[in-house]
Order: C-alpha cells, then sequence, then structure tokens
C-alpha cells in the first residue's frame, strides 16, 4: 500500500528511524521554513513498510526531549503513532517557528542552521541566515531602512507619478503618513531614513546605495553563451528597469509579420505575456540582500531569467500552477501593484505555461538551485514560426520595398550566411531581383519594378 502524498517542501517519508544527527537537521529546516512532517515507516517511492510497535513505543520516550535538547532557540515536536494497513508509522510534526533562526546547539549559528530546498534539507548561508532573522521580526528586507541613505535622494517626480497612477487610489498630497504607510520612510531613534523599497523605486540612483540591484541583459550567438551580439546593463528604478529590460528582449527576437492592405500585423516567435510574467516575476520576488544582478540572457533557442534567492514559501517546482504565492519583498508588491504592472498575485507562472500551450510551443521549465531561480522560456524554432524564413524575408522587402541583406540580418535576426542564401533562393524563384554590386547590394520585390 502506497502511503496517500508523495514528500515535498512539507512533508519528509523515511523507511526507518535515522541517526539523531540527520533527523535534527530535517526537523531545524522545517521549523525554519513554514513547517512539516516526518513520517518513518514509508520507503522512497511511498510504499508503508511500518515499523516495530517496540521501537515506535520507545521513540515516543526520548526523541522530544533529545530534539529539544538539540535545538536553539528550543523546538518541541509533536510525535504520535499512525496505523495505516495494520502497520505502524512515526510521524514527527513541526511548527512554522517563531524565533527564527534555529540551528543545531552543538554547530552553532553559521554552521547548524539549515532550511527546506524544495524536498531536500540544506545548510543555510549567511544571507538565508539574515532574512530568517527578519521573518522573526515580522519584517522583509524592503521594509529595512537604508542608513546611509537620505530621505532627499527621493525622487519626488517619480513619487509623483506614482501617487497619481495608483491603481483604485486618488491623487493626494506626499505627506510623512502616506510615506510611512507604503513603508518608504523609516524613523529610528529621532531620524528619517529611505527603507531598501524607497531606494529601489523612487531614488534618482538605487545603485548608489545597493549597487547590485541591476539587470544585465545579453544577447548570445548560439547556444552556448561564447559570442555575445549584445548586451545592455540596466539600471535605474524597478519600474524603470522593467520597462528597459523589456524593451531590450523584444529588440532581440525573431518575429512575423502579415500585411493585409497597408495594415501590418506582427507576432513575436514568443508569447509577450511569457516574457512579460518572468521578468516581473525576476523583479518582484529576488531576493536583494544578495549582491547580485537579475541575469537575462538570450540565446538561439532560448531566454534564460537569472533571479538571485529561492523560492520564499514551501512551494512545490512541479505545481507551480496551483496560483499559490509567498511573497519575500512585501513593499515593493504593494508599489507594483499600484503601479498595474501586476495584475493578480500568484497568476505568473500560470499566464507563462497556458500562454505557451496556447501556441503549441515547448514547456518553459523553472529550476530552482542553492540561492536562485531560473526561468527558462524556449524559443519557437524558425520551421514552427508562423511563416517560415523565406515568406519572412520576402515580407520584409515588399514592407521596405528595397533592403539590403545586412538589413535583414538585423531586423529579422537571421544569421548572414542563411539571408544570404535565401536572398539566392528568392532571386532564382523570380520573386525579386539584386540591385548593385557588393555591400551596397539591394534587393526589390518583382511587383514593385513592374
Amino acid at each position: 500500500m502506497k502511503y496517500p502524498t508523495t514528500e515535498s517542501p512539507q512533508l519528509e517519508l523515511k523507511e526507518e528511524l535515522v541517526n539523531n544527527n540527520q533527523l535534527i537537521k530535517i526537523v531545524i529546516a522545517f521549523c525554519n521554513t513554514l513547517g512539516g512532517k516526518i513520517v518513518i515507516g514509508v520507503t522512497d517511492d511511498g510504499t508503508i513498510k511500518g515499523i516495530s510497535e517496540n521501537d515506535a513505543q520507545d521513540a515516543l520516550e526520548w526523541l522530544d526531549k533529545m530534539i529539544y535538547e538539540s535545538c536553539t532557540p528550543h523546538i518541541i515536536p509533536l510525535i504520535n503513532i499512525q496505523r495505516i494497513d495494520h502497520k505502524v508509522l512515526l510521524i514527527i510534526e513541526i511548527s512554522s517557528g517563531m524565533n527564527k533562526p534555529y540551528y543545531k546547539t552543538s554547530l552553532g549559528l553559521s554552521e547548524g542552521t539549515f532550511v527546506r530546498l524544495g524536498r531536500s534539507t540544506m545548510k543555510a548561508n549567511a544571507d538565508m541566515i539574515e532574512e530568517l532573522k527578519w521573518q522573526s521580526r515580522g519584517l522583509s528586507y524592503d521594509h529595512l531602512p537604508v542608513y546611509t541613505g537620505n530621505m532627499q535622494d527621493i525622487s519626488i517626480d517619480k513619487l509623483k507619478k506614482f501617487i497619481n497612477i495608483r491603481r483604485n487610489q486618488k491623487a493626494t498630497e506626499i505627506t510623512d503618513q502616506l510615506l510611512e504607510s507604503y513603508r518608504l520612510m523609516i524613523k529610528e531613534q529621532g531620524r528619517i531614513y529611505p527603507s531598501v523599497c524607497a531606494i529601489l523605486c523612487f531614488c534618482e540612483n538605487p545603485q548608489k546605495y545597493l549597487s547590485e540591484a541591476y539587470i544585465l541583459c545579453t544577447h548570445f550567438a548560439g547556444t552556448q553563451g561564447r559570442e555575445v551580439i549584445a548586451s545592455r546593463v540596466i539600471n535605474g528604478t524597478l519600474l524603470e528597469q522593467f520597462d528597459a529590460a523589456y524593451d531590450f528582449i523584444l529588440s532581440q527576437l525573431n518575429k512575423s509579420f502579415t500585411i493585409t492592405g497597408a495594415k501590418r500585423e506582427e507576432e513575436y516567435e514568443i508569447p509577450l505575456t511569457a516574457i512579460r510574467e518572468a521578468l516581473m516575476n525576476a523583479i518582484l520576488h529576488r531576493n536583494y540582500h544578495i549582491p547580485s544582478p537579475i541575469k537575462i540572457a538570450i540565446y538561439q533557442n532560448r531566454i534564460e531569467f537569472f533571479s538571485p534567492g529561492n523560492f520564499f514559501g514551501p512551494i512545490d517546482i512541479n505545481q507551480l500552477e496551483s496560483g499559490i504565492t509567498y511573497v519575500r519583498n512585501v513593499a515593493i508588491a504593494k508599489i507594483l501593484w499600484e503601479s498595474k504592472l501586476i495584475e493578480k498575485m500568484g497568476s505568473g507562472f500560470i499566464e507563462i505555461f497556458e500562454s505557451y500551450r496556447a501556441k503549441n510551443l515547448l514547456t518553459p521549465e523553472v529550476i530552482e538551485g542553492t540561492n536562485f531561480i531560473k526561468c527558462i522560456l524556449p524559443r519557437l524554432p524558425a520551421t514552427d514560426t508562423v511563416l517560415n524564413d523565406h515568406n519572412r524575408v520576402l515580407d520584409f522587402i515588399k514592407l521596405n520595398g528595397m533592403a539590403k541583406r545586412s538589413d535583414i540580418i538585423q531586423k529579422l535576426n537571421i544569421p548572414r550566411t542563411t539571408a544570404g542564401r535565401i536572398l539566392s533562393h528568392l532571386v532564382l524563384e523570380n520573386k525579386i531581383i539584386r540591385i548593385g554590386k557588393g555591400a551596397g547590394t539591394q534587393y526589390k520585390p518583382i511587383s514593385a519594378t513592374e
């Protein structure tokens, strides 16, 4: 018989009682996240094997005391016996702790703090430990004051623009009360400081204080990232970064178009909804305490969005379309939502996967690594575009009346040799004519010369 649920960020299955050291690490990891349950007596494939009645009863005598004495702050588990199909299971339930970070006393804070990463337990690094401390105080990093900053660094014009476009809100005066309500201004010991959120969203120069809070966009030739076609470092506020990064991505992608009379309809190889949501997820959910930028890499066959920090809550990588979301940057999320850059919290991955399915494209991939999330959007192969490369080139020439090979290479993102081969075929098919020689050679559609 199989156990009714599989392993997850909040469930660990063990065939038998493991050694105390391993068990304590799992307990601490659950306590440092959103809690969880350890089930003893179930194999890795979910088969209920059970343990002996004596072992289960013995564990009830010593296990809770061992856990309590091994952890700082102390952790009190709930331990009980469950019987399924006449087999005995030992259940250890751990609640999410209120005094994070929890750690193994004998190892100390820096070496003995553990967290859950997907279905695995891992040692927390310094950034994770700091984030756990903020959580125990009911804070997120974007709420914290920037002690080296000054409220004079915050742009009044950017604030006014936000106040005037807020969702479901009326324009109003900028007051201390308003700034505090958005967690933009922090009063501490008689002094006033801008918050991390204020710096990231409204500062004249956010990178002066948070130097790694930028986006690095790179377009590579091929699929390996050895030759750079175009690159851009995008600074500014988060709202400015979103617009600039979105424009850069679109400028590097293939697009097809059809011409009906004087009207031209364009379609990009990747759903724009997916690009928008992947970019917004990276900006909204990244860990800004980690000194590393967001990286967007465009390859011939994919786009990768690399965002520092793990998922904030116990999200199962295989259930990203559940609509469940955990917000790391609470103040930033409010600003982006009221700026109308976010429509619905928790809908990002749903929109990404649905937009790809609607076009019968390869499924996007999301990877959670050690302190990073990577979202991979496959690019549409040329053979699957709405118009194949030959028709794309011909339509481009018709639209412009005349075009050079260099124009086609740049605008349609077609390799030089491929562009040359297509142009030669179109000439042989009497669909275009070649005018001139050398670098100045241009191509005209036959209809344009008649």
